[in-house]
């Protein structure tokens, strides 16, 4: 059962030294099209967030006015 555990351990350890966490290289456009993407993705949430902010608010008003 020891042997078994420690052939386990040793596999284990062997994948995590001999894998790397690095991201591959990107070409300029690549760069580019990634940094569109990622700023789309920011303005669809904050619009999002302030649709959710502003349905809030609304009701807040609606509250009150009863």
């Amino acid at each position: 059962m020891k042997k078994l555990i420690f052939a386990v351990v040793l596999m284990f350890s062997i994948a995590t030294v001999f894998t790397s966490c690095r991201e591959e290289k990107k070409t300029p456009k690549e760069k580019i099209e990634a940094a569109a993407e990622d700023t789309r993705d920011a303005i669809e949430d904050a619009a999002d967030d302030v649709k959710d902010e502003m349905e809030d608010v609304k009701e807040e008003i609606e509250d009150e006015v009863e």
